[in-house]
């Protein structure tokens, strides 16, 4: 772990002067890895246009809810706010079913008639038996304005891509795909794994499941869900003019040259100039999930979490080109791949997945992994507390170092409202640096008595996403020298209890964080890492 220290210091140092202590946008907190459930689901195929950060709506097609809702599925987790099911999303509805329980996927294709026929594959699924549509390549295809139903099983947890198996290298850069959250048939038990609506008291459940797998060891206790995919915008063109042409042509009896009925679109040589995280980019995706001015991309990127919580990241590949996705703050231990969970081959009872620095995303190849943020190693106190007096909290380590119920601290509740209740403030607080201050002497001054100097909060080149301090909690504007920018609990403003730390998710191909060449935008997203005393509200 010494060198994901490293990756939390590197992290801080880096980012502090431009977000690192957010006014982290309330409104913006999102559901954990929204989508439908149940066991019948009508799929439409159809056209649309999806929205870019620079202004471009660029020409897509997408799986959607046939009639614009999900009809007999409904949505989860069962708490989101707001949620829509359009005809046509970027990307497709995600599907969440339960292990060894069939389900029908009805798909109908409403893709302009010169597109030709459509279909869905479940790779990874057990059992794929299709009815009616007529016989493609790789499986039973619906033909322009007709249906095709899959019954498909999968007979093991994880997570999955659904995507086009008709003509893929054209329909899947076109939009057509989508996940399937496979949760695990029976419920875990033991340490770290507790019921539904139970961890911790008074927190509002937003996990799809309590564990990954059918494993104690899987278990969780906040769960993200990112889809990585590119587009060629120069491909979304060419369908859109030669539907356009082919609409226009004209058809009498002594027309010279015979009007094309199919589509006839170069997909090679590829240049992407988007790049998407659950079809959105940097900064739409920090918008919150469902949001209207996305109404054909739903999802959003952004996870929230507490210190030392387990975060379940599941990620995957949609497009043509691999994305190597760089975490800071913490490396990611890889939990199970392609519906695989890791385990040691001498001992079946242990976790075998690596800590990885880059969690690669491969086209075709879905992931999960466990990811948490401590603080451990920073070598200051992330709460900002007083060095003496009444005031300063107790912080008496458990064997791993840590605050937690196992050496005395009070674990966190909230109430009906969503408002930190009772408990420990500085739960899961790393003790080595208890009443540590990152530096002690006013801002700027040189040899503070901490491990670094701190920008002066005053300087608008901060950015207005600096609020002045660099801590967790209500006490993170003790040690600022004076109000900042926008400070937390300014009028229309978060309130003070949500300063937190943010970091940079991204891809580590730097033309891969551009929009059209722009930086920033493409696959840049922020983790937010926010106190205890507040409580993280998924439900938008």
């Amino acid at each position: 772990m010494s060198y994901a220290n490293t990756k939390n210091w590197c992290a801080v140092s880096r980012f502090l002067s431009v977000v690192a202590v957010a006014l982290l946008l309330a409104a913006s907190a999102h559901a954990a890895a929204p989508g439908i459930t149940g066991t019948a689901f009508s799929l439409n195929a159809g056209e649309a246009w999806s929205s870019q950060p620079d202004g471009v709506m660029v020409y897509s097609w997408g799986y959607g809810c046939t009639g614009g809702t999900p009809g007999s599925a409904t949505f989860a987790p069962a708490n989101v706010a707001l949620p829509f099911c359009p005809t046509v999303q970027f990307p497709g509805p995600t599907l969440i079913v339960t292990e060894n329980v069939a389900f029908t996927v009805t798909l109908t294709n409403s893709l302009p008639t010169p597109a030709g026929n459509t279909s869905i594959l479940f790779p990874g699924a057990s059992s794929v038996v299709p009815t009616g549509g007529t016989a493609g390549l790789l499986t039973a295809e619906a033909i322009p304005g007709g249906t095709v139903t899959y019954s498909v099983t999968y007979s093991h947890p994880g997570t999955f891509e659904y995507y086009s198996g008709t003509q893929p290298d054209l329909q899947i850069e076109m939009g057509l795909f989508g996940a399937v959250v496979v949760r695990p048939g029976t419920t875990q038990t033991g340490p770290g794994c507790t019921a539904l609506n139970g961890y911790p008291a008074g927190r509002t459940e937003y996990r799809l499941a309590v564990s990954a797998y059918d494993n104690p060891k899987s278990c969780y206790d906040r769960e993200y869900l990112t889809q990585w995919s590119e587009m060629d915008p120069k491909i979304h063109r060419q369908v859109e003019d030669q539907l356009k042409l082919i609409a226009s042509c004209p058809t009498t009896a002594n027309v010279q040259f015979s009007c094309p009925t199919s589509l006839n679109v170069v997909t090679e040589p590829y240049h992407p100039n988007y790049f998407l995280i659950n079809g959105r980019s940097m900064p739409d995706n920090m918008d919150p999930n469902y949001a209207p001015n996305y109404p054909n991309q739903p999802y959003a990127a952004n996870p929230h979490m507490h210190p030392g919580e387990l975060v379940l990241v599941r990620f995957m590949g949609q497009g043509h080109w691999q994305h190597p996705f760089h975490e800071h703050g913490n490396h990611v231990r890889i939990l199970g791949r392609d519906g695989n969970l890791l385990l040691s081959q001498t001992d079946a009872t242990q976790l075998a997945g690596r800590m990885e620095f880059n969690t690669d995303t491969t086209p075709g190849q879905a992931d999960e992994g466990i990811f948490y943020w401590s603080g451990k190693g920073l070598g200051w106190d992330i709460f900002a507390h007083k060095q003496t007096g009444a005031g300063s909290a107790p912080c008496v380590p458990d064997v791993n170092g840590y605050y937690t119920t196992a050496s005395g601290a009070t674990a966190p509740t909230y109430d009906a409202a969503g408002n930190f209740a009772t408990g420990s403030q500085n739960y899961y607080e790393w003790c080595a640096d208890h009443n540590h201050p990152l530096e002690a002497n006013p801002v700027g001054t040189v040899g503070g008595g901490g491990p670094m100097t701190l920008p002066d909060p005053l300087i608008v080149a901060n950015g207005l996403w600096y609020n002045g301090t660099p801590y967790l909690g209500p006490d993170a504007v003790l040690r600022s020298r004076g109000p900042a920018p926008l400070p937390p609990g300014s009028p229309g403003q978060n309130p003070a209890p949500e300063s937190g730390i943010a970091f940079m998710w991204h891809s580590h191909n730097e033309r891969e964080i551009t929009t059209n060449d722009v930086f920033p935008g493409g696959m840049l997203q922020m983790m937010l890492v926010d106190p205890y005393v507040w409580h993280i509200d998924e439900t938008f």
